[in-house]
């Protein structure tokens, strides 16, 4: 499961923490053959479930959003927050699921704020930021 803005990776297994997991949802012992990490937590596949719609995440994909304290699907999180705003270079609207580029407070659309770097034509300027000195 995905997490933006936490390691989405489970920390590594070594020989001491061969323990029960315990899970983040209904705090019991994981002794299920799989196991979910998500939001730096282990769950169990049927406790992690989207708080609108009640789907069970690790049944619908590979990917879950947090927000406002709620565990959400892509749909619920799409219907609920919508698109993620508009690209500060382009103007155009970025869709909640798209890749995004950060900087200087701005959200730019990944192919606008990477295209001064892979055209043939020196640029003076970056994502409306002048590189003169």
């Amino acid at each position: 499961m995905v997490n933006p803005g936490s390691s989405s990776q489970p920390p590594p297994v070594t020989a001491g923490s061969l323990s029960w997991k315990r899970c983040a949802g209904c705090g019991g012992k994981i002794a299920d053959r799989f196991l979910l990490y998500a939001m730096d937590s282990y769950w169990h596949s049927r406790c992690l479930k989207c708080s609108c719609c009640q789907a069970q995440l690790g049944d619908i994909g590979t990917s879950c959003y947090t927000k406002s304290g709620m565990i959400l699907c892509r749909n619920d999180y799409i219907r609920l927050f919508g698109n993620s705003g508009a690209c500060s270079a382009c103007g155009q609207s970025i869709p909640a699921s798209e890749l995004v580029m950060r900087a200087q407070g701005n959200v730019y659309h990944l192919k606008v704020a990477l295209a001064p770097l892979f055209s043939r034509e020196p640029s003076l300027s970056y994502l409306g930021q002048s590189l003169s000195p």
